[in-house]
């Protein structure tokens, strides 16, 4: 099988960053955007231009600092949005201007009070104008996931005619379930003439936690970038997350997609992230979150201790964590006790361990969780003598 390339199309610094409260200044996107370039993805969304004089200065200086991927300005299909995007990325090595209109029935009649026709004019000319400025134009027709196909697929089609090199469709709501937007992206696939001159790409919202299950499903059915955040962040329940979709690309080899992303840079790139929006990852985040590689339960535990892979098909060291942690807790068993106790200096024989373990169950009883200090004082009130370990 051949390996096909998904780009990944980052827009953390555009709408991950439009979470209320986690506003950045120039100086904090351009940290986080050299690390994204560091990381591998290919596209940065650094911005919307014309929205603030601090969002134009933000996506002008990162221009200046990203040296591999495109640097992309976020417009509506309106001239002077197009115009000021294109003078923020004139400092782009390898700029992208990203233009487009809503195009489901909800759009065109409460937003635009327009019609069909009338949409596809307004995306034409603006994907006319954006391409007198900059050879790589990404069109978005938004709320795709609620646009019926047929009238999509002409909006695609007449992108395509006027200059655009992707096609963004994205489940604006997050309202689509996996098979309805694979379906999507087939159906353009399969319908829209001159579709091998452009690139489809999936951009899902979290609204019904599928985001990451549709945005692989686009993939599978021929989109060829993905656009994500780091820790999923973005409007109301967020966006597909970056790290996530990576790992199953790479995790599930037969699928035949892969990213040129530096997993081992995902851990430290999620906290960055996280401190710098002042926004914690929630502990059981797929991939990132502090439980991801944690086992407190018994059963879990001793099965990882002899061999990671019975409850882990992640090496954790593949996306830049040390190792994985055994929690100790009432549910841990003598496995994990001995484990913990060996770390920390003990070397327990079975009669010592079942010492041991008598009094650890009475003080995990009382904590949420058992730390190596408790172990030191749990084995000095075992009254037992310990041979320590070297």
């Amino acid at each position: 099988m051949n390996n096909e390339k998904v780009q990944i199309f980052d827009t953390t610094l555009r709408d991950g960053e439009q979470v209320p409260g986690c506003k950045l200044d120039t100086a904090q996107k351009i940290v986080i955007a050299r690390r994204l370039d560091e990381l591998g993805v290919d596209v940065i969304e650094a911005g919307f231009p014309i929205s603030s004089p601090g969002d134009f200065k933000s996506v002008q200086e990162i221009g200046k600092v990203v040296e591999n991927a495109r640097v992309c300005g976020l417009t509506r299909a309106v001239k002077k949005d197009i115009e000021v995007a294109a003078e923020a990325l004139k400092s782009a090595r390898y700029p992208r201007i990203h233009t487009g209109i809503g195009t489901s029935d909800s759009h065109i009649k409460y937003k635009f009070n327009a019609t069909r026709e009338e949409i596809i004019e307004r995306a034409v000319a603006a994907v006319s104008y954006a391409k007198s400025f900059v050879e790589d134009v990404e069109f978005y027709a938004e709320d795709a996931g609620r646009t019926d196909n047929e009238f999509l697929a002409r909006v695609c089609e007449a992108a395509i005619k006027a200059g655009a090199t992707v096609l963004n469709i994205p489940d604006t709501t997050g309202y689509c379930l996996p098979e309805e937007y694979g379906n999507k992206i087939k159906y353009l696939r399969e319908n829209v003439r001159g579709i091998e001159k452009a690139i489809l790409s999936c951009h899902c919202h979290n609204d019904l936690g599928m985001a990451t299950a549709n945005s692989i499903a686009g993939a599978l059915n021929g989109a060829r970038q993905i656009e994500c955040t780091i820790n999923g962040i973005g409007e109301r329940a967020g966006n597909t997350s970056l790290e996530e979709v990576v790992m199953i690309m790479k995790q599930h080899p037969d699928l035949g997609l892969i990213t040129d992303i530096n997993t081992k840079l995902l851990y430290s790139t999620s906290q960055m992230v996280s401190e710098s929006m002042g926004m914690p990852v929630q502990p059981n985040k797929a991939i990132v979150g502090s439980n991801a590689f944690a086992h407190s339960s018994g059963i879990h535990q001793d099965g990882v201790i002899k061999n990671r892979e019975t409850y882990e098909i992640i090496d954790p060291a593949a996306v830049g964590v040390n190792a994985s942690a055994i929690v100790l807790t009432a549910r841990s068993g003598r496995a994990a006790l001995a484990y913990r106790a060996k770390l920390v200096g003990y070397e327990l024989t079975k009669l010592q361990l079942d010492a041991v373990y008598e009094q650890f169950l009475h003080v995990a009883d009382k904590k949420k969780e058992v730390n190596d200090d408790d172990i030191h004082q749990i084995v000095e009130q075992s009254k037992i003598r310990v041979q320590a370990s070297a």
